[in-house]
């Protein structure tokens, strides 16, 4: 019996921390912009995550909660399926993170992977 099939048409996950950090973003700066995760080619693994405050397009998928919104574009809605966006705060610094069972390797930034 092999390891259950992905199914790559789930969209990605936002977790309740990364929509909190969104939230304590906005009270800091007295502006709500929504976050976007985009895949770009690049990277020292060959894609990289692309994470910004950024305004909405009109093809993006929207993940929202409590006012608060995550934005994913078509082209990188793909190489995030079944992903997990999450918010992380370590010793080395607080950042959003990815966590993306698509990614066959990554490097050692966590902004880089391939498939």
């Amino acid at each position: 019996m092999g390891s259950p099939k992905m199914d790559l048409n789930l969209p990605p996950k936002v977790t309740d921390r990364a929509f909190a950090r969104l939230a304590e973003i906005a009270a800091a700066t007295g502006e709500v912009k929504p976050l976007r995760v985009a895949v770009d080619g690049g990277g020292c693994s060959g894609f990289q995550y692309d994470i910004k405050l950024d305004e909405a397009q009109p093809d993006d998928l929207v993940l929202e909660k409590d006012g608060q919104k995550v934005l994913v574009d078509q082209v990188s809605l793909p190489f995030l399926a079944n992903a997990t966006i999450d918010f992380s705060e370590e010793l080395i610094g607080a950042r959003f993170v990815i966590e993306n069972p698509n990614a066959t390797s990554s490097c050692g930034c966590g902004t880089s992977f391939s498939i």
